[in-house]
């Protein structure tokens, strides 16, 4: 089998051996609720989102390909996106007229994102304390 294949199998294992809440939210809340905004491109928001989250997602591949594997420093590039990303879409409701879809899908990625910070800043701390193996 060749180093690129290898490489892949290692990272989808090293996946699946977090929690499988982790997976869950990941695959199925996360991912999803910020990569809908590729699809929403017409909304000032949604530009906002997208930016923030192909600069977490593109940090995060950065990661997980060094470490071959997933580690709780990927959680980093998450405070350092989502925070500001965070501030930024709740002035952008305040200043603006948004659509209610808009407004909605705002809401929902202030929501996700706002617990994922809260999940983040955990594993960060975890990291800082020496719990840096990838999974």
């Amino acid at each position: 089998m060749n180093a690129f294949v290898e490489l892949h199998q290692r990272l989808w294992q090293s996946f699946r051996r977090l929690p499988l809440w982790v997976q869950l939210w990941m695959a199925a809340i996360l991912l999803p609720a910020n990569l809908l905004s590729l699809l929403l491109l017409d909304y000032p928001g949604a530009r906002m989102i997208a930016l923030a989250a192909l600069l977490a997602l593109g940090s995060n591949m950065l990661l997980m390909y060094w470490y071959a594997g997933f580690t709780r420093l990927m959680a980093l590039p998450h405070l350092l996106v989502w925070g500001p990303l965070e501030v930024m879409l709740l002035m952008y409701l305040v200043a603006s007229t948004p659509t209610a879809v808009e407004v909605m899908y705002v809401c929902l990625v202030l929501a996700v994102n706002g617990l994922s910070l809260y999940f983040d800043a955990l594993d960060s701390w975890r990291w800082l304390q020496g719990e840096r193996q990838p999974f």
